[in-house]
């Protein structure tokens, strides 16, 4: 197959890893590699997450295709950081290990400006039989993992499932006695995985249908059974056929069974007296052990009414049957391992981007709750760390929701949160008040486990996580709580930093508006600002209207006022340094009575003595005096780099007010002149920052072609409030994206 390259570039954002997915997806679909699209989606998935969170930048996704085989590489553009490996390096989010698990081979490359990595897929049906014997035996080195909680070593494991697949099974000698090369290690009380998944899977429910039926037509037996294992040690029934369908199978445990299967043996008994022929109610029976790797994973049986019914080759050939019904059990153990495996990464992988897609805390703190149950658990309660109150409750959600009432003042009145950084089970509810706990009923009583929730190396909260006494949590649901839990304290602890950031440049924006409009006679005056983006920036516009003419300590009302709007080069701290001094500067240098170009040279001088810190301003200042006859206002303007203001007349029509000069902060020693503008009685005057003028639809500016002008001229006859607000419609319905650009306009009218 010839090569193919497909290659997409993203930004560091949280929705991009979504895009990523999709983009792979459809690549896979176009070159018809549907069968391997759901590991590579997930791998791209994990990368581009590392991506974001820990390179932090943009990155870019290759897709290649050669041979049948898929290559997919996730690259970003800070080569000198590491890959951080939960458990080894990482203290929190996410590493590689998934990518380990899904892949045929992975690795990283690194260049003078990039850090990749890539993973390979091989085409299906590409493998061998005894690299597919061997990679059986890694799936089921990472089920256990899984589904124990025990890591076993990686190769020994790779070595001895390629072995066992490649060699036949030696029999012992002795009568009856078939022993497997491999045998019971450690025991028969070693239990490999909860006989309930094999039950859980098509496969393995036809392969014991098919066993049941080969045994009792191989020994002629009245009903055959097959058992299987319990973590706690039960055996419990899982098919049956014959007379042994109609037996209840008595209480009957791993440590009970004859000592034949112990040693991994098929074993004959003549009467009932053998445990296992007394909880079938049998007289005689042959039975032989499943074994998966060394352990007991069930039995097969076959009963007799009769005594003495099976002899010992009867025992050799259950136990031939045995070793073929073992593999075919692995096999679909695997597989279902495999299944569950999958879907616990898809849970979280949609989780990272349901937790990655809001910034707001509480809604976060709830989103964890309600990801958490009924998948994980019946209840789920968060809570936060902080400063000033250590372990505050924050959210609680039960699957009923009319209990979360009840279970909420039962944790208000229980011990507090495990404190650890560990998880663990957690036993706080017995230390609520026994009235308490009383009115919850079960609740009370409920199996509790607690997961610490550290991000960037300390505890912001914690997750407790509660089942009935009675449905114990399996340890795939407890591994799965701690994945989400890591990432879960990402997402409060970004969200918890958005919010603060928000507060304070808020709080900074509000310091640089004006804190009210006076009152001027004969003019109307509204004013219209709204900054860009989520409010987690200050923005570079300003604007202001504030006296300057009143006689110092003197009775009479204000003869004279100052207006001022302007933009100033870029946002974040460094812009607003320049907001401020340019507002407050103009407050001042007005007081002195300056006139309007003399302020406006003495703010360029002092924006050109920040030196490095000083920042382009484009600024419109005027000065308003009223007219005589009272029959409208003069204004005396200077627009310095800024777009022109607009006057609208009553009939409708529109004209710029003033002569552009040179901006702020470039120039020294610049002479400013002034344009007077009278305006007269139901004339508007228009006076907005870039961010209306460039407000930006594709490739069009709402000021092309005199765009403004045609808006203006529309608001013929309208109050000043009414333009504003006509304005400031037109600004937010020309893009059908949000304005990137901070907005303020001014609109003074005579009256």
């Amino acid at each position: 197959m010839d090569r193919q390259t497909a290659t997409a570039t993203f930004p560091s954002a949280a929705a991009a890893v979504a895009d990523a997915r999709r983009f792979v997806r459809k690549v896979l679909a176009d070159w018809g590699m549907d069968a391997v699209a759901d590991d590579a989606v997930l791998a791209t998935s994990e990368l581009a997450t590392n991506a974001i969170a820990y390179a932090g930048t943009s990155f870019e996704v290759s897709c290649r295709l050669a041979g049948g085989d898929v290559e997919i590489e996730v690259r970003d553009r800070h080569p000198t950081r590491g890959i951080e490996m939960p458990g080894v390096t990482a203290s929190s989010g996410r590493g590689l290990p998934s990518i380990a698990r899904l892949a045929d081979s992975w690795g990283v490359s690194y260049d003078r400006r990039t850090k990749g990595v890539w993973f390979r897929l091989p085409r299906p049906g590409a493998t061998g039989s005894g690299a597919a014997a061997a990679e059986g035996a890694e799936a089921a080195f990472t089920a256990d993992v899984a589904a124990n909680g025990s890591v076993r070593d990686d190769r020994s494991l790779h070595e001895r499932g390629a072995r066992d697949a490649a060699e036949p099974v030696r029999e012992a000698s002795g009568a009856g006695a078939q022993v497997r090369e491999s045998g019971l290690a450690g025991g028969a009380s070693e239990v490999p995985v909860a006989g309930d998944r094999l039950l859980r899977s098509p496969a393995a429910v036809e392969a014991m249908a098919d066993g049941v039926a080969a045994a009792r037509e191989v020994l002629g037996a009245e009903g055959a059974a097959v058992l299987l294992t319990e973590r706690d040690g039960r055996l419990i029934m899982g098919s049956a056929a014959g007379t042994a369908a109609e037996m209840p199978l008595g209480e009957l445990s791993v440590g009970s069974l004859a000592p034949a299967a112990r040693s991994g043996s098929a074993w004959v008994a003549a009467d009932a007296s053998d445990p296992t022929a007394a909880a079938l109610r049998a007289s005689s029976l042959a039975a032989a052990p499943l074994e998966s790797q060394g352990r007991l994973t069930g039995l097969i049986v076959a009963v007799s009414s009769l005594s003495g019914r099976f002899d010992e080759s009867d025992g050799v050939r259950l136990g031939r049957l045995a070793d073929e019904m073992s593999l075919s059990l692995e096999k679909a153990r695997v597989g279902e391992l495999e299944r569950s495996w999958r879907g616990w990464l898809s849970f979280v992988a949609e989780a990272s981007d349901l937790l990655a897609g809001t910034l707001d805390q509480e809604r976060t703190m709830a989103l964890v709750a309600q990801l958490v149950v009924p998948r994980l658990a019946t209840w789920c309660a968060v809570y936060t760390v902080t400063e000033a109150e250590p372990d505050r409750l924050a959210y609680v959600w039960h699957a009923d929701e009319e209990r979360s009432d009840g279970l909420r003042e039962l944790l208000e009145h229980a011990g507090a949160a495990p404190p650890t950084d560990a998880s663990g089970p957690w036993n706080g509810l017995a230390t609520a008040p026994e009235e308490v706990r009383a009115a919850v009923g079960g609740t009370a009583t409920d199996q509790v486990y607690g997961f610490p929730l550290i991000a960037r190396g300390r505890r912001i909260g914690t997750i407790v996580i509660g089942r009935p006494a009675g449905d114990r949590f399996p340890r795939s649901a407890i591994e799965l709580a701690e994945e989400l839990s890591r990432r879960a304290a990402l997402a409060v602890d970004n969200a918890r930093l958005f919010s603060a950031q928000t507060a304070m440049s808020s709080a900074l924006q509000r310091s640089l508006l004006p804190p009210g409009i006076p009152e001027i006679p004969g003019l109307e005056v509204a004013v219209v600002y709204e900054p860009a983006g989520e409010g987690s920036e200050v923005g570079g516009d300003f604007y202001d209207v504030f006296e300057s003419g009143r006689p110092p300590g003197g009775p009479a009302p204000a003869s004279r006022w100052r207006f001022a709007i302007g933009d100033v080069c870029g946002t974040g701290p460094e812009a607003a340094a320049v907001t401020g001094l340019a507002r407050h500067a103009l407050r001042i240098l007005a007081a002195e009575d300056l006139s309007v170009p003399a302020v406006l040279a003495r703010l360029n001088r002092l924006i050109l003595g920040e030196g490095e810190r000083g920042r382009l301003l484009t600024l419109l200042h005027g000065e308003i005096a009223a007219r005589r006859r009272r029959d409208g206002v003069t204004i005396k303007l200077t627009s310095a780099g800024h777009p022109p203001p607009l006057v609208l007349d009553p009939e409708g029509g529109v004209r710029e007010a003033a002569s552009p000069q040179p901006l702020l902060g470039v120039f020294d020693g610049v002479e400013f002149t002034t344009d007077t503008v009278e305006l007269r009685r139901g004339e508007v005057l228009l006076c907005v920052t870039d961010g209306v003028t460039e407000r930006r639809s594709g490739s069009r500016l709402l000021g092309d072609g005199h765009g403004l002008e045609r808006i203006l001229a529309d608001c013929t006859g309208l109050s000043a409030g009414a333009v504003a607000a006509r304005i400031q419609r037109a600004v937010r319905d020309f893009g059908p994206e949000p304005s990137n650009d901070d907005v303020a306009l001014i609109v003074l009218r005579a009256s």
